[in-house]
């Protein structure tokens, strides 16, 4: 997989990168990432990539022209599944949709900033729209790292134990289980013991029932309706 992050503050996205699991997954060459800097797309003076917006009111807005050369010369090398814009009005971000973008080979995540894109970049550029959450941040920089990791972490040989990403909340719209390591006793409070009988159907089991009634419990929403 390949990923191009267009940006105004490219250095917002150097540290996601350079640790953990994600710096692991480049160095195994199993994902490229391309942090590209919008304002070396543009002609304008003090690398100016913003304007005011017509009609008038608070806040700048990104301009049309900067944005697409950047996206016009990425495309121009090579073919792109998605280009994403990371905005507080796209559709919110749930592991179905990690899943699908996982699958993809090139994307390109354009990330928002002062009070947003020019219209047109969404008409003429955009394939999909992201939201991390119904709340606003500074800049869509680190919604596209939120975004890659949960992508990233989904892809063959990313993750040490192929089955642990399978067996993550939301992947089957359930919250996870409790989990428990050594000791097994702590403070006066035990281990389950069905977790130590090494019956392997039946903790599989006990996993299951423990899932649904904390989904029941704490988000109630996730559960379909038949």
């Amino acid at each position: 997989m390949r990923i191009d992050i267009i940006t105004v503050v490219p250095d917002l996205l150097k540290s996601p990168f350079e640790a953990s699991i994600l710096k692991r997954s480049i160095e195994k060459k199993l994902v490229e990432i391309h942090i590209h800097n919008l304002r070396d797309y543009t002609t304008l003076s003090y690398k100016q990539i913003d304007d005011y917006q017509y009609g008038g009111g608070a806040g700048m807005v990104m301009m049309v022209e900067p944005i697409d050369k950047c996206i016009s010369k990425l495309k121009g090398e090579r073919d792109y599944d998605e280009v994403i814009y990371l905005t507080p009005d796209g559709e919110v971000l749930n592991q179905a949709m990690a899943n699908t973008l996982s699958l993809k080979g090139n994307l390109i995540m354009l990330c928002g900033h002062y009070k947003g894109v020019d219209q047109r970049v969404r008409e003429l550029f955009i394939t999909r729209e992201i939201s991390i959450g119904d709340y606003v941040l500074s800049g869509g920089e680190l919604a596209a790292a939120v975004l890659c990791d949960s992508i990233i972490r989904l892809i063959p040989g990313v993750l040490g134990n192929e089955t642990s990403a399978l067996t993550d909340a939301f992947q089957d719209d359930l919250l996870s289980p409790p989990i428990y390591t050594r000791p097994s006793t702590y403070k006066g409070l035990e281990v389950p013991k069905i977790l130590l009988s090494g019956h392997q159907r039946k903790v599989d089991e006990w996993r299951d029932e423990k899932a649904l009634e904390r989904t029941k419990e704490l988000r109630p929403d996730l559960l379909k309706e038949d």
